[in-house]
């Protein structure tokens, strides 16, 4: 199998090595990442700036590796629509290994998801996975990549919608300590929207995110709650955002008989 791979934590980041090395043993593994750390940078594109590329030494097992000063995003668009070559497109999109989860509506934030919703958008089945961790050491990863390496074979027997991609947390936990798997849906938030205001020492306001954590039902089905329980979540998501069930009660509000001409 042919798998592209590229994170938002940077070329040089723990998750995308683990991912890569244990990827590589029995796949082709191109990866693209950015220059930097661009955590939060959500879909979002370069437009009004230069975008370079730069091929680097092929590492940690992958055929080829290549930088960019890029968003997540500009490297999975740029890599299936200009630099892999007929013979590379990729099988497989994977974002990731993402230091710090990605659940509930933080997703839309994610540079990590947006990694995998280009490619779907493009075409192309993708994943996202993150670590639910703080601890951003090599051996953190061990255990969600060598999942990702099995999943993957598995991944073939699935027949994953367009517009669908799979967002995989891990819980920051050997493999003798996960509880298993779980499909889920998205939750709400991990966390409540409170600011703490505080002066600098000039005097000047600011305002500090100091959200609390939220507690749930342990049986709400949640990827929040999966990640509570110690289990690996499994999120079906798509970017395909029109909310159909509402659209009758909008034709009858400003275009019924077919009429919409009453502005």
């Amino acid at each position: 199998m042919k798998i592209l791979i590229s994170n938002d934590d940077g070329i040089v980041a723990n998750g995308i090595r683990a991912l890569t090395e244990a990827l590589s043993k029995e796949n082709d593994v191109y990866v693209i990442a950015p220059d930097r750390e661009r955590s939060a940078a959500g879909h979002s594109l370069t437009l009004h700036t230069p975008l370079r590329v730069e091929e680097l030494d092929p590492k940690f097992g992958a055929k080829r590796n290549w930088v960019t000063t890029g968003t997540p995003g500009d490297c999975v668009k740029i890599g299936l629509s200009a630099i892999l070559g007929p013979d590379e497109k990729p099988d497989l999109v994977i974002s990731g290994i993402n230091h710090g989860p990605n659940l509930g509506a933080d997703i839309l934030y994610s540079g990590t998801v947006s990694c995998a919703l280009e490619g779907a958008m493009l075409g192309y089945p993708a994943i996202a996975t993150s670590l639910a961790g703080l601890t951003c050491e090599l051996e953190n990863f061990k255990f969600a990549a060598e999942f990702m390496a099995k999943f993957v074979k598995k991944i073939k027997d699935v027949n994953l919608p367009p517009k669908c991609i799979l967002n995989i947390n891990f819980p920051s936990l050997s493999g003798e300590d996960v509880n298993g798997v779980a499909i889920t849906r998205l939750g709400t938030r991990m966390f409540t929207s409170d600011y703490d205001k505080r002066l600098d020492p000039r005097g000047k306001t600011y305002y500090w995110l100091a959200g609390q954590l939220i507690q749930y039902d342990e049986n709400d089905g949640t990827d929040i709650n999966a990640l509570r329980m110690n289990k690996i979540s499994i999120t079906p998501i798509t970017f395909e955002m029109t909310q159909e069930n509402i659209m009758p009660e909008l034709e009858n509000a400003f275009c019924k008989d077919g009429s919409c001409d009453w502005f």
